[in-house]
């Protein structure tokens, strides 16, 4: 009698191991997919993000011609606490450089907001961030338009 009750409760046992790695198979697959749909959405709204903070930076032909190129542009609060006016541009030197660089916010109802006038020398290949620090009083706004002379 014994050994028909443990036929079947091994049957059981075992067939409820079974049932639980499906289990967690299917668990582990729904996770990784809701992980992925949580990332690819907090992706698209970072882009979405970065795409409404871009400002505009025009590089003058002058120093196009000179050689200066841009890359990231970071904006930032200065070390008093003031908003938004600190202005990094990643410059890049294709042909050695040494001379002024003018930086100029103007706002989105196009109205200059700040300017400064920054000595720079640097080696063709040479490529670092400039920062420009502004009055407390310049803010650079999101719909704002950095030009550098």
């Amino acid at each position: 009698m014994k050994y028909f009750l443990i036929l079947p409760v091994s049957l059981l046992l075992l067939s409820c191991e079974g049932t639980k790695q499906d289990a967690k198979a299917i668990i582990n697959e729904s996770g990784k997919a809701v992980g992925q749909t949580a990332s690819e959405f907090v992706d698209g709204v970072s882009e979405g993000v970065e795409k409404t903070l871009e400002r505009d930076l025009l590089i003058s032909p002058e120093l196009q011609k000179k050689g200066i190129a841009t890359g990231k542009v970071v904006i930032a609060d200065d070390n008093a606490g003031n908003s938004n006016n600190v202005l990094s541009i990643y410059v890049i030197f294709n042909k050695d450089f040494k001379g002024k660089m003018t930086t100029k916010v103007v706002d989105k109802t196009g109205k200059e907001s700040g300017r400064l006038t920054q000595e720079t020398a640097a080696k063709a290949g040479e490529a670092r961030y400039i920062d420009f620090t502004f009055d407390k009083r310049t803010h650079i706004d999101v719909k704002s338009t950095i030009t550098v002379d």
